[in-house]
């Protein structure tokens, strides 16, 4: 295996051979009480980042963009905001829907983009850093140099990021599996179904070097005729709002950045199968935070990337043939806090990541809530670039529920030993999460909250804070003003805000705050 080394000896393109192997299953044995029985129900899915349904079934045909040159890999390598890549691509003309599959990942100057400070804070202070341009990113694409699509993407942390301790034996979401994004092009065939070729490109908003990006472009054909008639209709693609703000003295201050998008898009195609509408929009919004204290030497980063997603296909007479909507939110934390180390050339580096992946789907009239959570936290005593010693420990849960069930999965690793590996079919209730406290809404507005008490012995006092506060509102009250906060707990999302707004009769008192 090639560890994670970067020096002048291992780098460079490796060939590797992959065998894959591929199972067909379409039921999963789910044993009740009594060993005689079985229940056979469909395969439950546990996935990881967005809607897959698109794909399904399968397009008859895909077209790969890429970079022609395979001596360094077929991904285009980005090294700029102002780097876009190309590729012509030409679509049969009986193509009756087009998905682009989109691959990203971040490297070099980049790869902790969500931690970049301004290119003033480094300037100011004269550093010599070449990580900056801020914390925000987007990766876009264009057709025939028209904007058609972007995404802001999934903070992964590769294997060697922010402490190499807390990735072994398990690493962060999305390490191994990295997240790809999937643009419905659909709405766009009336300006491709010419004949001739169109250029794709891809580019990175505020990119740094460098990011290797591909996509393939997923095509579907209608066998029945040769040539499908289509027109976009709707094309509201504008490029994202983004504000940003920074107050800074010497190596100490914060950086603020919001951004938010909304694109709608709509397009007929006229096939064998009739004439099809296809609706998509998309709202996003990210909250980006950086602060430094200590003279530089603490730094506390938190990122926040809300997205909503609908997808819609209508038939000629407005009928609704399918309809898909995805609700994400990708929190970030990240805190690093440099001491001196033992000796005078170490140093000791204070760590703490938390990240999740929570997403609610539904397709049709069926849902499903993923919930991917990961928290890490530890030291490590570092000699130029290499990890003398350390202490971390990492714990993460993933929860999947649907309607055909729920499966639960709970890890545990310390200083690179699997201290704890549970998985179920059945999740667990609200009460057994978070420390084995039951978190208590009052609903009626005469009610008063009563103290709760919450300690949880797990968390080293020097490194986290675990605490609760009773908020007691008066009975006229309708809403509660609780900070932007969300509590992920078993599965299941809890927005207190949005509760009380939507239930101003039932005012939950109840405020937990845990950082952990």
């Amino acid at each position: 295996m090639l560890e994670n080394i970067v020096n002048d000896i291992y780098t460079g393109v490796y060939h590797v051979n992959v065998t894959l192997y591929f199972y067909k299953d379409n039921a999963v044995e789910v044993p009740l009480a009594f060993k005689n029985q079985n229940l056979i129900a469909p395969v439950l899915q546990l996935p990881l980042f967005g809607d897959k349904s698109m794909y399904d079934p399968p397009a008859d045909l895909i077209i790969p963009i890429s970079a022609p040159d395979s001596s360094k890999g077929y991904w285009f390598i980005i090294e700029s905001e102002l780097d876009v890549k190309f590729d012509k691509v030409r679509v049969p003309l009986n193509t009756r829907k087009v998905v682009l599959e989109l691959y990203v990942s971040f490297h070099g100057n980049d790869e902790f983009w969500y931690s970049n400070p301004s290119n003033s804070y480094i300037r100011m202070n004269n550093l010599s850093t070449p990580r900056g341009n801020g914390a925000f990113r987007e990766v876009f694409v264009t057709i025939d140099g028209k904007l058609v699509g972007s995404e802001m993407p999934f903070p992964v942390i590769f294997t060697g990021g922010i402490n190499p301790l807390f990735w072994e034996p398990v690493v962060a979401i999305g390490a191994f599996n990295l997240p790809s994004y999937d643009f419905d092009l659909t709405p766009f065939l009336g300006m491709l179904l010419d004949g001739k070729d169109h250029v794709f490109g891809i580019g990175v908003t505020d990119g740094i070097g460098y990011w290797l990006v591909d996509a393939n472009l997923h095509v579907w054909l209608d066998t029945a005729s040769t040539v499908v008639e289509a027109k976009n209709v709707v094309n509201i693609c504008p490029a994202s709002q983004i504000s940003r703000s920074e107050q800074y003295q010497s190596l100490d201050g914060s950086f603020e950045i919001k951004a938010e998008k909304f694109t709608r898009l709509e397009g007929w195609v006229r096939s064998s199968s009739g004439n099809l509408t296809t609706s998509m929009t998309q709202e996003v919004r990210l909250r980006s935070s950086i602060r430094f204290r200590k003279n530089g030497t603490y730094k506390a980063v938190k990122q926040n990337i809300k997205v909503r997603r609908e997808a819609k296909v209508l038939n000629d007479m407005g009928g609704l043939v399918s309809r898909v909507i995805v609700r994400g939110r990708y929190p970030l934390k990240v805190i690093t806090w440099t001491l001196p180390g033992l000796k005078n050339d170490t140093y000791i580096l204070v760590t703490n990541v938390s990240h999740a992946v929570n997403e609610r789907i539904r397709i049709g009239k069926l849902s499903s809530h993923v919930n991917n959570k990961q928290v890490s936290n530890g030291w490590m005593e570092v000699k130029d670039h290499s990890v003398l010693s350390g202490e971390v420990m990492t714990n993460q849960t993933y929860v999947c529920r649907d309607e055909f069930g729920c499966y639960v999965r709970t890890v545990a690793a310390l200083n690179g030993t699997l201290i704890e590996d549970d998985s179920a079919i059945v999740c667990p209730s609200v009460k057994d999460t978070v420390g084995g406290f039951l978190p208590e809404l009052l609903y009626s507005p005469d009610s008063r909250a009563t103290g709760i008490q919450l300690y949880d012995k797990e968390c080293d006092p020097g490194l986290h804070v675990t605490y609760s506060k009773l908020c007691q509102q008066e009975a006229s009250a309708n809403v509660m003003q609780i900070d932007n906060w969300l509590w992920f707990a078993s599965g299941f999302q809890y927005d207190l805000i949005e509760f009380a707004r939507q239930e101003p009769s039932k005012r939950g008192f109840l405020v937990l705050t845990l950082l952990c």
